[in-house]
């Protein structure tokens, strides 16, 4: 029979991190059901196929990325696949599911069954609230005061936000969009202004970045699976094998302008800092900086399904998948201008230049064959990738020789 202090051992305890602590196979497991979110998503900004629900579906995915970053500073305190952090982030997993299953009522509940709107918020306060709970027990485990204290203040900003998301679904309409987007404010603005000068801890900087690197590539995904959903019912001819080779040319090219060399270099910077200042970097740049790069993912992700189901069309793209499109390449560049300026404290000129040409550009798309706006698209991609290349090829055989 097991000792009671090894059940203890396995189920109640948490056990800290340390600076060589790497991403464990539990949070790759728990990510699947963001997965399943971000499809969801997508699916809503398709079905809506409107400026509200561009806005609608934005929120929903702010929502799911606070979520989801509040449990990447969990996993860097202690172990997620031991003891208390596995039990709760299980629980939280299935929490999280239904959350991802009630998206497509979460602004207009279907006849018949219980309230989608307010299963979404009862759902989503379960994440956030067994998060702050674990995440207490393993800063008074760790016996630091202070990260216990941060934690005790941000129950006021994650109450305050539940409740206007309460308030919302009760509400419905613009309404509930508004009073939705409230909650964020008040959710991520709140915990954003006491963090400030707050106790956070950032235990493992190789561990934050693979963490926001994998959910990058599971964004990624859903572009790669977004070809595929346009692509479904389609007959195979010519032009749908051509939209969907340069499809996962877009895709590449995500990858390749996050992982060749800025994930790498961002964690070569974390590693030149310690203490608050590191602390106040990831905050500032990832776990909100990262925001505008994954939801430029996602808009990609939209626009390529437009592109893929109208393949063999001779009507232009349209002024709602242009827009997602080359709207989207531009937020995910965006994106990358800011998290280079927050980390580095630089601009990168060519990628700034790149989102110019992509607006430029995104008027005539809206009248283009999609075939054509997408080729557009990949030609402006590749010439940033060539510009690129070429400029930080020392830079990038420095970063990967040192480490």
């Amino acid at each position: 029979m097991a000792d009671v202090d090894d059940v203890r051992r396995a189920w109640g305890r948490t056990r800290p991190t340390g600076e060589g602590h790497r991403v464990t196979t539990f949070e790759l497991f728990f990510d699947l059901v963001y997965v399943f979110a971000i499809t969801q998503v997508t699916g809503h900004l398709a079905h809506e196929h409107s400026l509200h629900g561009i806005v609608q579906g934005l929120l929903m995915l702010a929502l799911l990325w606070w979520t989801w970053a509040g449990y990447t500073w969990l996993g860097n305190q202690a172990r997620a696949d031991e003891g208390l952090l596995r039990a709760g982030m299980a629980i939280a997993m299935a929490a999280m599911f239904v959350v991802s299953l009630t998206i497509p009522e979460a602004w207009h509940d279907m006849p018949g069954g219980l309230e989608g709107p307010v299963v979404f918020v009862g759902a989503y306060f379960l994440v956030r609230a067994i998060h702050l709970a674990v995440y207490t027990v393993a800063a008074a485990e760790a016996h630091d005061s202070g990260l216990r204290h941060q934690l005790a203040i941000t129950w006021v900003p994650t109450l305050t936000g539940t409740a206007l998301l309460l308030v919302g679904a009760l509400l419905g309409g613009w309404a509930q969009t508004a009073l939705f987007a409230a909650a964020l404010l008040a959710e991520a603005g709140g915990t954003y202004l006491t963090s400030r000068r707050g106790s956070w801890r950032l235990r493992s900087a190789g561990h934050w970045v693979e963490r926001h690197g994998l959910f990058l590539i599971l964004a990624i995904g859903e572009s790669v699976v977004a070809i595929g959903v346009g692509a479904a019912e389609q007959p195979i001819s010519g032009p749908l094998l051509l939209a969907s080779f340069l499809g996962v040319a877009v895709a590449v090219c995500l990858w390749w302008l996050y992982f060749d060399l800025v994930s790498l270099a961002a964690e070569h910077r974390l590693l030149e800092l310690d203490g608050q200042a590191r602390v106040k970097l990831v905050i500032d740049a990832y776990s909100y900086g990262h925001f505008p790069i994954i939801a430029g993912v996602v808009l990609t992700a939209l626009g390529l399904e437009g592109v893929l189901a109208h393949a063999a069309g001779t009507e232009g793209l349209g002024g709602f998948y242009a827009p997602a499109l080359f709207g989207g390449l531009a937020l995910y560049l965006a994106g990358h201008l800011l998290f280079k300026r927050l980390v580095h404290r630089t601009v990168n000129v060519p990628r700034a230049v790149t989102v110019l040409v992509l607006l430029a550009v995104l008027p005539g798309a809206v009248f283009l064959p999609p075939l054509a706006a997408l080729a557009a698209a990949i030609v402006v991609l590749g010439v940033l990738v060539a510009v690129e290349t070429a400029l930080h090829a020392p830079v990038r055989r420095a970063l990967r020789e040192a480490g």
